[in-house]
């Protein structure tokens, strides 16, 4: 049923534009696609370069088990990204136009080149297991020999959009809301990617052991989660050091929508899954350490579209309310890319095999 409501939705978006799908309007020129699927899609995959310079960069080789799974999450993610932006940019059929008219001074134009470029880094570091499937071990030996700069590329990439796409806001300090707006937006963005990431390694991790019936790297989602907590100790100090030195620490309390979700998103989705992830005790327990990973995704969400949907409203005034259609093509991007990520797992050596796995268990 999402899938038809998903092929209903892109043919009247095709055929009669974004009016007749989405609620966005000139007040409202961004909505759900680009802040749920657009920019918390890239935060949420931010965890392909953190564990591919982890594995080849820092020679910390015991991630290797969950670095092909990691990057082919990241890879997926970021198709499914291209796919959203294509569909909601106003003159799809012109998405070309930055690959040849350079736009020097533009944020977006930088974003449109990194994701293009990291998207190109990210199809070559899925390629192995599909090489290794075909038999093409000439084509395999080139693409491992390539492989250190090709991760250098992609974290110098990656680093660059991600903070990018919190510069995007940079140019509105009188329209987002205090609570969010922030000369340290690029950082914010930055920091909380890179926790995000982890964390979404360890909930892809915990479903794959289960669903796939594989081994789960406990003591690897255990240092994820260690490390994932202490960022998010970090970015929270710098989140209310930010406020109080921009004089906005009194609105977190003053009650409107805004501070409401400002305090869902850092009380909840930060302080909380920060506490539960620095205590030893709570990442000994999987389903603890699961549950605290969720909130973080759930936060990474929620502040993307806090900045780019209800910090740009006006007090409890909203500009914007997404349409059904809106939430059935991003339903769609989920189910979708978690068959793909399935199907690739069954046809493709993904996860390392066990001792005593027999060699076609991945054919």
């Amino acid at each position: 049923c999402i899938w038809l409501a998903a092929l209903w939705t892109l043919i009247r978006r095709f055929t009669e534009g974004l009016g007749a799908v989405s609620g966005m309007n000139d007040a409202a020129p961004w909505g759900l696609w680009i802040g749920a699927d657009v920019f918390a899609g890239v935060a949420l995959a931010a965890g392909g370069f953190v564990i591919a310079a982890t594995v080849h960069i820092f020679r910390i080789e015991r991630f290797k088990p969950i670095l092909r799974p990691t990057i082919l999450t990241a890879f997926l993610g970021y198709m499914l990204v291209a796919v959203a932006l294509f569909i909601d940019i106003g003159r799809p059929l012109s998405w070309w136009h930055p690959l040849v008219m350079w736009q020097h001074h533009s944020i977006m134009f930088e974003v449109t080149w990194c994701v293009i470029l990291y998207s190109t880094v990210l199809a070559i570091e899925t390629s192995p297991p599909v090489l290794e499937r075909l038999g093409l071990t000439r084509l395999l030996r080139i693409v491992q020999i390539t492989t250190i700069p090709v991760v250098i590329a992609g974290v110098i990439l990656s680093t660059m959009h991600q903070s990018s796409l919190g510069s995007l806001y940079l140019i509105v300090p009188e329209k987002l809301y205090p609570l969010w707006y922030s000369p340290l937006l690029p950082v914010f963005f930055l920091i909380s990617a890179v926790a995000a990431g982890m964390c979404v390694v360890i909930v892809e991790s915990f479903f794959s052991a289960k669903i796939l019936n594989h081994g789960l790297e406990s003591m690897l989602m255990r240092d994820l989660g260690r490390a994932a907590g202490i960022i998010l100790f970090i970015y929270l100090a710098m989140k209310i050091a930010d406020l109080a030195a921009r004089g906005s620490l009194g609105m977190v309390f003053e009650g409107s929508l805004q501070s409401r979700l400002f305090l869902l998103e850092m009380v909840g989705c930060v302080a909380l899954p920060a506490i539960l992830l620095t205590i030893r005790k709570v990442r000994l327990l999987p389903r603890w350490l699961l549950g605290a990973s969720l909130l973080v995704m759930a936060g990474i969400v929620l502040n993307r579209i806090n900045v780019s949907w209800f910090g740009m409203s006006v007090g409890d005034h909203l500009h914007y309310i997404p349409t059904w259609m809106e939430i059935a093509l991003s339903l769609a991007f989920i189910t979708g890319g978690t068959v793909v990520f399935l199907l690739a797992v069954h046809y493709l050596p993904i996860f390392p095999k066990a001792p005593d796995e027999p060699a076609e268990i991945h054919r």
